[in-house]
C-alpha cells in the first residue's frame, strides 16, 4: 500500500483527526484554438478560491513520448475487461489504457500528424481529448497539481496558462478565454477496441517511470457516497446518487445527463434517441467494460458498461435502434451495430456512426460543471 501512495503521490490531509485520501464536451468545434490578442491580459475565468491545490506541478508526471505496441503484446498484461481510452483519428486507432492513464492522467501525443492531448481524470472517470494546436503553436501539457470541483486542470508548459479537462478551456494565464478543440473519444473495454481495431496500436508500459500498471490507487472510490469532500467545493445536486455513473453530452448552453442505471436497467445494452441543440443523436451503452476505480487489480472490477454517442444517420438515412437479443440493431435495415458505432452485420455492415463527444463520468462532476443540466427521462 505505501509503495502505491508514493507512486500516486499521495498527500495524506488531516482533519478532525480523520485521514482523507488526497490523490490527484460541447459538439466539436468547427475550426482551431483561438487565444486571446496578444497584449492583453484576460481576466480569470475561475478564481484562485474555486481552485484546490493539491499537489506540485508535473508531481503526477504526463507522458511525452508515448511508445506504443501491438494488441497481441498488450494482451499479455492488459485484461479483455479493463477499460482503454479508444481514439480513431486520422485513419490511425489508438487506445490508452486506464491503468497508465491512472498514475499519469494526460499524454501527449501525435495521431496522424495532428498533435493531441489524451487526458483522463480518475477522481471523475472522465476521459477528454484535445487538438494541442493553438494559433499554429503546439502546446504540451501537464498536471497542475490543483482540482476545479474535483476534476483535473492542466497547464501549458508554453505559457503556463490553466485549462480545464472537462471542457479544454484555459481559465487563468495568458491563454485564458482560449478554447481548445474537442476529439472525439469513447471509454471501452480493451476485449471491445481490439475487435473493433485489430491493426491499432495500444500505449505501452514503457512510459519510463516505475509505476504499479494495472493497480488501482483509487481502491473502492467509486463505491463512496461522494467524491473526497476537501476536493469538491460547492453543493451537489441531489437528483441523482453523487457517485452515479452518467454519459454527459453538451452543445452550446445545453448539457444532458443519461445515466448508466436507466441506460442498463438490468439488460446488457440499452439505448437513448434525444435531440440536443436541435441535433439528433443516439445514446448505445453495453456492459462488459470493468470499473477502473473499484478493486485494487483494475482487472477485478465491476461491471459498469461502456457507451458511445452517435449522430444516427447512415447513408443519408436517419436510423432508429433498439437492442434485440442483446445486440444494437437498427429496425430501418436489421442491420447489426457495436457500441463503437460500427455495422458488423446486415445491409449496412461497413458503415460508420459520426461520433459526438460525451464524458463517461460521475453525476457530481457533470452536474458541478454543467449545473443547468437536463436528466434524460427524468
Amino acid at each position: 500500500m505505501a509503495r502505491r501512495l508514493i507512486y500516486a503521490a499521495v498527500v495524506l490531509a488531516l482533519s478532525g483527526g480523520l485521514a482523507s485520501l488526497a490523490i490527484w464536451n460541447s459538439m466539436r468545434p468547427a475550426g482551431p484554438a483561438r487565444a486571446a490578442p496578444a497584449g492583453t491580459k484576460p481576466a480569470d475565468l475561475v478564481p484562485d478560491s474555486a481552485l484546490v491545490d493539491v499537489l506540485s506541478p508535473d508531481s503526477i508526471p504526463s507522458i511525452d513520448d508515448p511508445k506504443f505496441v501491438a494488441p497481441a503484446e498488450a494482451s499479455r498484461w492488459l485484461a479483455d475487461r479493463e477499460p482503454v481510452v479508444s481514439l480513431d483519428l486520422g485513419g490511425q486507432d489508438r487506445a490508452y489504457p486506464a491503468q497508465i492513464l491512472t498514475w499519469h492522467e494526460i499524454v501527449n501525443d501525435v495521431v496522424g500528424r495532428e498533435p493531441v492531448a489524451v487526458t483522463y481524470c480518475p477522481l471523475c472517470n472522465s476521459a477528454v481529448a484535445f487538438s494541442r494546436d493553438v494559433d499554429g503553436r503546439t502546446l504540451e501539457f501537464g498536471v497542475s497539481g490543483k482540482l476545479y470541483k474535483s476534476a483535473l486542470v492542466m497547464f501549458d508548459r508554453q505559457t503556463d496558462s490553466l485549462w480545464l479537462h472537462f471542457e479544454g478551456r484555459a481559465i487563468q494565464g495568458p491563454l485564458t478565454g482560449t478554447q481548445l478543440e474537442v476529439i472525439p473519444v469513447q471509454l471501452l473495454s480493451f476485449g471491445e477496441w481490439r475487435r473493433e481495431h485489430p491493426t491499432g496500436l495500444v500505449l505501452s508500459r514503457d512510459t519510463g517511470y516505475v509505476r504499479p500498471y494495472g493497480e488501482n490507487p483509487y481502491e473502492s472510490y467509486d463505491s463512496k457516497e461522494g467524491p473526497y469532500a476537501s476536493f469538491f467545493r460547492g453543493p451537489i445536486s441531489p437528483k441523482l446518487p453523487a457517485m452515479a455513473r452518467v454519459v454527459g453530452v453538451a452543445s452550446g448552453n445545453t448539457a444532458v445527463a443519461y445515466a448508466y442505471e436507466q441506460l442498463g436497467a438490468g439488460r446488457p445494452a440499452g439505448v437513448a434517441h434525444d435531440t440536443v441543440s436541435g441535433r439528433d443523436i443516439v445514446v448505445l451503452w453495453s456492459k462488459g467494460t470493468a470499473s477502473a476505480l473499484d478493486q485494487r487489480l483494475i482487472s477485478n472490477g465491476r461491471d459498469v458498461g461502456a457507451s458511445g454517442v452517435f449522430v444516427p444517420v447512415a447513408e443519408g438515412r436517419r436510423l432508429t435502434f433498439e437492442v434485440r437479443g442483446g445486440a444494437f440493431v437498427d429496425r430501418e435495415t436489421g442491420s447489426t451495430w457495436t457500441v463503437s458505432g460500427r455495422a458488423v452485420a446486415g445491409r449496412l455492415a461497413g458503415e460508420q456512426l459520426q461520433p459526438v463527444p460525451h464524458l463517461d463520468t460521475f453525476w457530481f462532476a457533470w452536474w458541478g460543471h454543467h449545473p443547468d443540466t437536463r436528466i434524460f427521462g427524468a
